[in-house]
C-alpha cells in the first residue's frame, strides 16, 4: 500500500514538473498492482509530447518491476503505439511484440533495450508517408560505459519502403535493412531541457562518435562503414568521416538526380568518382566527409550533411 501511493505520488510530480518545462506527460486511467512481491502499473490512453511537436501514445502502457528491484522496469505497449512527426503527422504502429526494459537511471545513458516484431506502420489520416509499412523487427539498445562511453545500436530487419522515395525506388520493392552501432564519448555533458540542447550541450564537451558499424540495405544497393569519427558542427550536422562501402552508386545517385536534389552534372561526377574507387565487382571504397553542411563522395559534394538537430 505504500509502494502504490508513492508511485502514484512521484508519477503526479513528474507529469507536473514536465508540464512545467513545457512537455505533456498524462494518461486517462492509472492502475496500480502487483501485491505483495511487483510493482505493476497500467496505464491507459498514455501520452507524452515533448516541445517542439514529437509525441508518442499508446491505448495501453504497461510496466513492472519487483518491488525488491524498483531500478529495473519492463514495459509492453500489446496494442501498439502512435508516434507523432511536428511536420509528417501521426504514424499508428502495430505488432506481435512491442516490449522494451530500462535500468542503470542513475547513469548516463541509462540501460535501455526496445524490441519489436512483425511491425506495421500506418500513417494517419493526413499525415505524409513514412520510410517504411512494414519490418520484421526493430531494436534499439543504449548502454553505458566505462570512461564516460555510451553505446547506441539500432537495428531493422527486412523493412518494406514505400513505393516513393530515393529508398523506395533503389530497393525496388526489395527488402530493407539498417544498422547503426557506435560509441559515444563525453556522455556527462549529454544534458538539457530538449534534445538540441542536449546534443549541444555534449558536442561543446567535446562528445564524438566512434563508428563500429553501419550500413543500409536497400534491394541490390548498399552503403556500409566499419570505421568512422563524427561529432556535431554549431549548425546541428553531421561532422567527419566515414569510411564506406558503397554498391549500386550510379543507380543511387540517377535516382537523386531524377527527384532534383542533385544536378545530372554532379551525379555524373560523383558516379565517376565512386566507379574510379571501385575493386572487385560492383563494390566502392569511398571516403564520406561531413563538413561545413555538406555530404562529399570523393572530391565531390553531393548533398547537405545529416542534420541531428
Amino acid at each position: 500500500m505504500v509502494a502504490s501511493r508513492e508511485t502514484a505520488r512521484r508519477m503526479d510530480t513528474a507529469a507536473g514538473t514536465a508540464r512545467a518545462a513545457g512537455y505533456e506527460l498524462s494518461w486517462e486511467e492509472r492502475r496500480v498492482s502487483g501485491y505483495p512481491f511487483r510493482l505493476d502499473i497500467t496505464l491507459i490512453d498514455a501520452r507524452i509530447r515533448e516541445p517542439t511537436g514529437w509525441s508518442l501514445s499508446t491505448p495501453r502502457l504497461e510496466a513492472e518491476a519487483f518491488l525488491h528491484g524498483l531500478d529495473h522496469w519492463v514495459f509492453a505497449a500489446p496494442d501498439g503505439f502512435t508516434f507523432t512527426r511536428p511536420v509528417g503527422g501521426p504514424v499508428v504502429v502495430k505488432g506481435a511484440l512491442i516490449h522494451a526494459s530500462l535500468h542503470d537511471l542513475q547513469k548516463t545513458p541509462p540501460r535501455f533495450s526496445f524490441e519489436a516484431a512483425d511491425l506495421t506502420f500506418t500513417p494517419g489520416p493526413g499525415a505524409q508517408p513514412f520510410a517504411l509499412k512494414a519490418a520484421d523487427k526493430v531494436e534499439l539498445h543504449l548502454r553505458p560505459g566505462p570512461n564516460d562511453q555510451g553505446a547506441v545500436l539500432f537495428k531493422v530487419e527486412n523493412g518494406k519502403a514505400q513505393l516513393s522515395g530515393l529508398v523506395g525506388r533503389i530497393a525496388d520493392g526489395k527488402p530493407v535493412s539498417l544498422i547503426w552501432d557506435s560509441l559515444l564519448t563525453r556522455m556527462s555533458g549529454f544534458r538539457g531541457a530538449s534534445w538540441a540542447q542536449a546534443a549541444r550541450a555534449w558536442s561543446a564537451n567535446g562528445g564524438r562518435i566512434q563508428v563500429r558499424q553501419a550500413g543500409l540495405t536497400a534491394g541490390d544497393a548498399l552503403i556500409g562503414a566499419q570505421s568512422g569519427d563524427l561529432g556535431i558542427d554549431a549548425e546541428g550536422r553531421l561532422a567527419g568521416t566515414l569510411e564506406a562501402t558503397l554498391r549500386q552508386v550510379p543507380k543511387a545517385l540517377s535516382t537523386l538526380s531524377d527527384q532534383g536534389l542533385i544536378t545530372r552534372a554532379t551525379a555524373q561526377a560523383a558516379t565517376s568518382v565512386a566507379q574510379a574507387r571501385q575493386t572487385t565487382g560492383p563494390a566502392a571504397q569511398i571516403t564520406l566527409i561531413f563538413q561545413a553542411g555538406r555530404t562529399t563522395l570523393g572530391p565531390v559534394a553531393i548533398a547537405p550533411a545529416p542534420r541531428v538537430y
